[in-house]
């Protein structure tokens, strides 16, 4: 089986609270709904295709003050709440409505042996907000029925 990349585009990816709007992937959302002291949402990386330049950061534009919920929101999410309500929803629905036949033969060989999966990250825990999220451990509960919950638990 070929590798599972759940961060590759997504073609149209409904955006939280944003009817009929759309991201081509989940780090584009993610990135386009951060707001700074000196610079709001950007929506120009709902368009962006390829991980070169999707980060927002930097001193010009101040410190991170949170995530918009939906575009034209004016609800400011702490980083938590964030990834509960903005980053898990969205690659969960990546994982349901564009890797739903990758996940399905994922979860068909691991039912029949140990699949390992790889991931530049190491973060698996939901609530350590210290660092960026694994992929692969995010998959992995994902294949497991396990995917957090807003209140930090797994079923």
């Amino acid at each position: 089986m070929g590798p599972l990349q759940p961060v590759l585009p997504a073609r149209r990816h409904p955006r939280p609270n944003s009817p009929g709007t759309f991201a081509r992937s989940v780090e584009g959302l993610w990135q386009g709904l951060k707001v700074f002291e000196h610079e709001g949402v950007d929506p120009s990386r709902w368009e962006v295709t390829t991980m070169r330049g999707i980060k927002r950061a930097g001193r010009s534009r101040g410190k991170v003050l949170g995530h918009r919920l939906g575009v034209g929101g004016t609800l400011l999410l702490g980083y938590r709440e964030a990834r509960h309500r903005i980053y898990l929803p969205a690659y969960r629905w990546v994982l349901e409505n564009r890797l739903a036949a990758e996940v399905g033969r994922l979860r068909a060989e691991a039912a029949s042996r140990a699949v390992v999966l790889l991931d530049y990250e190491t973060n698996g825990d939901v609530e350590d907000l210290s660092r960026p999220l694994s992929h692969a451990a995010l998959v992995k509960l994902h294949v497991e029925g396990r995917w957090p919950t807003e209140e930090g638990t797994t079923p």
